[in-house]
């Protein structure tokens, strides 16, 4: 854990706390820093929506992989921006790199494991009409930014 948390300084200072969590076989494990606070997106675009993601969006130096690379097999459609991995194993996704964020991680609270999350607000996002929606919003491109200190 010290090296996670040199790995991640200022992630006390934000506020954050370590999660853990990974899939449903305990293949894949991860570890991230963020909020005990989650803004977690809805997206309805066509994968979205026949996975029920839902995720919150942290950079990837908040986020470690603990075991199970060899485990992961990705699928990607369209652009191929997005890398939408998955457990070979159980196929649940715990994580991806979002279209909107290829820089960081969109992490599925739902895999993380109890006692961390104080609470969860979620946000709609029109993933139908993905350029306008990323135009309109203010704030998603940031959120895989490394913080500023």
């Amino acid at each position: 854990m010290a090296d996670t948390e040199e790995k991640n300084p200022r992630s006390a200072s934000a506020g954050h706390v370590l999660h853990t969590g990974g899939c449903h076989c305990g293949a894949v494990r991860f570890q991230v820093f963020a909020s005990p606070d989650l803004l977690v997106f809805d997206c309805n675009c066509s994968i979205c929506t026949m996975k029920q993601n839902r995720h919150f969006i942290v950079p990837k130096n908040q986020f470690t992989l603990v075991q199970g690379l060899e485990n992961l097999t990705t699928y990607t459609f369209n652009t191929h921006t997005a890398k939408h991995t998955f457990c070979r194993t159980c196929g649940v996704q715990s994580f991806y790199t979002p279209r909107s964020n290829p820089d960081g991680y969109g992490v599925a609270p739902h895999c993380l494991d109890q006692g961390t999350v104080r609470s969860i607000t979620v946000e709609d996002f029109c993933g139908q009409q993905w350029e306008e929606s990323m135009q309109k919003h203010h704030s998603i491109r940031s959120m895989s930014k490394p913080a500023s200190k």
